[in-house]
């Protein structure tokens, strides 16, 4: 049984309890979630976001969008338009295949894990997690990859407040922090 068939047999009830919200529809949900990379030579070097790209494309398992600049920086000799980094979505069966992945294979084989931190939430529920590595992602081989690249997961949810972001997301297998 999938994250997502659990979700709607098991953790459905379990939150309607832990919240007190009796309607189905109200119960907070996962919307989407986002995994960007910002590209660290891709002014100096225009094929490093080629191979970005295919280290997200193998960790999302979809293909990345590229992030353009939207301001021009002198002293980042950056321009409006030039490429800096890239994004994917994931909605539905994969980003609860994505989810499940992050909680059950990718946050264990950090080293000195002991949970991620509660105050990640923005105020409406969702939640944000930075990797500074690609490389504790299975799906890397470390062999073929020449520069370490960081990025971010953002876990877009329909929760009103932090409590409901929090109460969905533990539900759900995140292993936060005691």
């Amino acid at each position: 049984m999938n994250l997502q068939e659990k979700f709607i047999k098991e953790i459905v009830g379990q939150l309607k309890k832990e919240l007190g919200i009796k309607n189905n529809m109200a119960l907070p949900k996962l919307l989407k979630i986002v995994v960007n990379m910002g590209v660290k030579d891709a002014l100096l070097d225009k094929k490093s976001v080629e191979k970005a790209a295919g280290i997200l494309a193998q960790i999302s398992g979809q293909k990345p969008k590229v992030t353009k600049a939207k301001k021009s920086i002198a002293t980042f000799k950056l321009r409006a338009g030039d490429e800096v980094g890239l994004a994917v979505t994931l909605r539905g069966k994969r980003m609860y295949d994505f989810f499940e992945k992050i909680t059950t294979i990718v946050l264990p084989r950090l080293r000195d894990f002991h949970g991620v931190k509660t105050t990640s939430f923005d105020k409406h529920g969702n939640y944000t997690l930075g990797f500074v590595e690609s490389a504790v992602f299975p799906e890397i081989d470390l062999a073929k990859v020449d520069k370490i690249q960081g990025l971010e997961i953002s876990i877009v949810t329909t929760a009103r407040d932090n409590k409901e972001g929090f109460a969905l997301l533990k539900a759900l297998g995140m292993p936060f922090k005691k």
